[in-house]
C-alpha cells in the first residue's frame, strides 16, 4: 500500500488547482445511483499504487474548465432521467475554486438533483480540513471516501475499488457528527452453487 498522507490543511486548493479537468461524460451508469453526469477534475496528490486514472494527477493536465462547459452541464442535468452529478478525478477537493460555485448553481437551479463525489480523503480527515472543502462537503449528498488500498482491492464492491473506502451519507453524518453509511449499500456477493457433474449426464 502506498500513498501520500497529508497533514490536516496542508494541501489548498488555491495553491495546487489550476482550475482544468480531463473529462466530462454525460448520461452514464457507473459513477453512482442512476443515470449520471460526470465531472473529471485535474490534479491528484494522493499518487494511490494502482490507481486506474494515473492521468489525472497532474494539475495541468486536460483542458480549462469554461463557462460553455458549466452550461452543458447544467443543460444535461435538467433532462428528467438524469439523477444528478458525480465529481471525479484527480482530486475534487482540490478543485473547490471551480466547483463550489457549480454545485451551489445546482443546489439553486436543480435541487431535485443529488451530488455524489469520491475522494482520496478519509471522513475523519476531511472533517479536520480547510473551511472550503467543508463548504463543498456540505453542498453533497453522497461521499465516497478513502485512498484506494491495492491490497484491499475487490472488484464485487459497490462503487468502489477496495474495502477500506466507504460510500457515506454526508447529510446524516454532518448531523450525526459522524460518518454514517449510505442506507442502500448493497456490495455484490461471491455464490456458486456446487453442479454434481452426474447431472450434466
Amino acid at each position: 500500500m502506498t500513498w501520500n498522507t497529508p497533514k490536516p490543511g496542508e494541501w489548498k486548493s488555491e495553491e495546487l488547482s489550476q482550475g482544468r479537468i480531463i473529462d466530462y461524460k454525460a448520461f452514464n451508469f457507473v459513477d453512482g445511483e442512476g443515470v449520471r453526469n460526470s465531472l473529471y477534475v485535474s490534479g491528484c496528490m494522493f499518487h494511490c499504487e494502482g490507481c486506474y486514472n494515473v492521468a489525472t494527477w497532474s494539475f495541468k493536465a486536460g483542458v480549462p474548465y469554461t463557462e460553455e462547459l458549466e452550461e452543458q452541464i447544467m443543460e444535461d442535468l435538467a433532462q428528467p432521467y438524469v439523477q444528478g452529478l458525480t465529481l471525479l478525478g484527480g482530486e475534487p477537493f482540490l478543485n473547490t475554486g471551480i466547483l463550489i460555485p457549480l454545485l451551489k448553481r445546482i443546489r439553486k437551479e436543480l435541487p431535485e438533483k443529488d451530488i455524489w463525489s469520491w475522494t482520496g480523503y478519509t471522513w475523519e480527515e476531511l472533517m479536520l480540513e480547510t473551511a472550503d472543502k467543508l463548504e463543498m462537503l456540505g453542498l453533497i449528498d453522497i461521499l465516497v471516501d478513502g485512498r484506494f488500498d491495492k491490497s484491499k482491492k475487490n472488484l464485487m464492491l459497490q462503487f468502489r475499488g477496495s474495502s477500506n473506502q466507504r460510500i457515506i451519507d454526508v447529510p446524516k453524518s454532518l448531523a450525526a457528527g459522524e460518518a454514517v453509511i449510505w442506507d442502500k449499500l448493497n456490495d455484490g456477493k461471491q455464490s456458486y452453487e456446487q453442479i454434481d457433474r452426474n447431472d450434466l449426464i
